[in-house]
């Protein structure tokens, strides 16, 4: 188990990932962690990610104030709304906020990320849904993400950037790299002429493949807020991401899917 200060370093690590993946600007975004109920670890406001060293990381409590924190380093002043995920999702341990240039781009039209074009990120993001613009440092930002935060790993925010959040750290990162990859593929393929979706029905097949898989966290192929109640279902899943249906998809059709993404996914 990593104690506090390798936390510490490991918050700095995916910090310059960040940060030299052109996933922020100059002081731009934030990073927590979960230590306990109320306890956590974050990035300070107004330093660049990518040149950050353990001293720099604050402690707050669940909310938001200050336990700890080194020389005039202060909590990020976007901390509410990692305290909301946190609040709201007892299975998420790490926060990460960002603006890649992709998905950023898509929040600034108001696009959501919701078609289905690749099954990797059917099977690890679904839809990835916009929250309505809100201004930086006020509870309006986490009052839009609360809207999502139940039934998604991944979110646009509207007019600002991307936020994704998981079990631990890494993964938090990683969902962010590929919400950022999945915008840059729908952006190109848009520019080649449009992409081609999946049917509904393959959309349910990748996401009986997620179901077998045990994926952590929520996803349409898990829990569709819309279809519960009793209204059309959300985004791409074509009405079934609701029913999980043995008919759905032949076992030998699930294997043989299951099979090719995992020689994609490189397992």
């Amino acid at each position: 188990m990593q104690n506090e200060y390798e936390i510490k370093k490991e918050i700095c690590d995916i910090g310059r990932r960040i940060y030299n993946r052109n996933m922020v600007a100059a002081n731009d975004g934030n990073i927590s962690v979960k230590l306990s109920d109320n306890e956590f670890l974050c990035t300070p406001t107004g330093v660049s990610k990518g040149f950050m060293t353990p001293d720099y990381i604050c402690k707050v409590d669940a909310q938001g104030n200050v336990i700890q924190a080194n020389g005039n380093f202060k909590p990020s002043s976007e901390i509410k709304m990692h305290m909301r995920v946190y609040q709201e999702r007892p299975d998420v341990n790490s926060v990460v906020h960002a603006h890649p240039v992709y998905a950023t781009s898509f929040a600034i039209a108001g696009i959501p990320l919701t078609q289905p074009i690749m099954p990797e990120a059917v099977i690890a993001l679904g839809c990835v849904p916009i929250a309505k613009y809100g201004r930086p440092s006020t509870m309006e930002i986490p009052d839009a993400v609360s809207e999502y935060v139940q039934y998604f790993d991944a979110v646009l925010l509207e007019s600002h950037g991307a936020l994704t959040y998981s079990d631990s750290l890494l993964n938090a990162y990683l969902k962010m790299e590929s919400v950022e990859f999945y915008a840059q593929l729908l952006y190109q393929s848009r520019l080649l002429g449009g992409p081609k979706e999946f049917t509904p029905q393959q959309v349910e097949e990748l996401y009986e493949i997620r179901r077998q898989f045990g994926m952590k966290g929520r996803h349409p192929a898990n829990l569709c807020p819309n279809l519960k109640e009793g209204k059309p279902s959300c985004h791409n899943c074509g009405g079934h991401c609701g029913e999980h249906k043995a008919s759905a998809a032949s076992p030998e059709l699930v294997a043989e899917i299951t099979k090719r993404v995992m020689e994609q996914l490189g397992k």
